[in-house]
C-alpha cells in the first residue's frame, strides 16, 4: 500500500503559478503510477496529468496541456504538478493518486485547496 499527502495548494491571482506535491509513503514507489486529479464544488472529479510507472511517460487532459508539468522524483518518493498560467476555472480541490503497476487508482490523497482569483 501507499499513503498520499500533498502541500502546496493556496490563493494565487489568475496568470499566477503554484507547484503541488505529493509526498508518498512506501518503499515501492517507482511500480506507481501517478496521477493528478481536481474537483470542483457541485462537479466531477476531473483527470488532470499522469506519469507512468515504467517509462516516465506523462499524459495530460487537453485542459490544461501547455500549461501543466507533471513529474516524479523517485528518490524522494514526491510527484509534482506544476501549475502555470492559472486561470479562476483552475479553482478546485487537487488530488493525487497511485496507480500499482498497470492497475487502476486506489490510492488517493486527501487534497490540497487551489484557488485563483480574478
Amino acid at each position: 500500500q501507499v499513503q498520499l499527502v500533498e502541500s502546496g495548494g493556496g490563493l494565487v491571482q489568475a496568470g499566477g503559478s503554484l507547484r503541488l506535491s505529493c509526498a508518498a509513503s512506501g518503499r515501492t514507489f517507482s511500480s506507481y503510477s501517478m496521477g493528478w486529479f481536481r474537483q470542483a464544488p457541485g462537479k466531477e472529479r476531473d483527470f488532470l496529468a499522469a506519469v507512468t510507472w515504467s517509462d516516465g511517460r506523462t499524459y495530460y487532459a487537453d485542459s490544461v496541456k501547455g500549461r501543466f508539468t507533471i513529474s516524479r522524483d523517485n528518490a524522494k518518493n514526491t510527484v509534482y504538478l506544476q501549475m502555470n498560467s492559472l486561470k479562476p476555472e483552475d479553482t478546485a480541490r487537487y488530488y493525487c493518486a497511485a496507480a500499482y503497476l498497470h492497475g487502476e487508482y486506489n490510492y488517493w490523497g486527501q487534497g490540497t485547496q487551489v484557488t485563483v482569483s480574478s
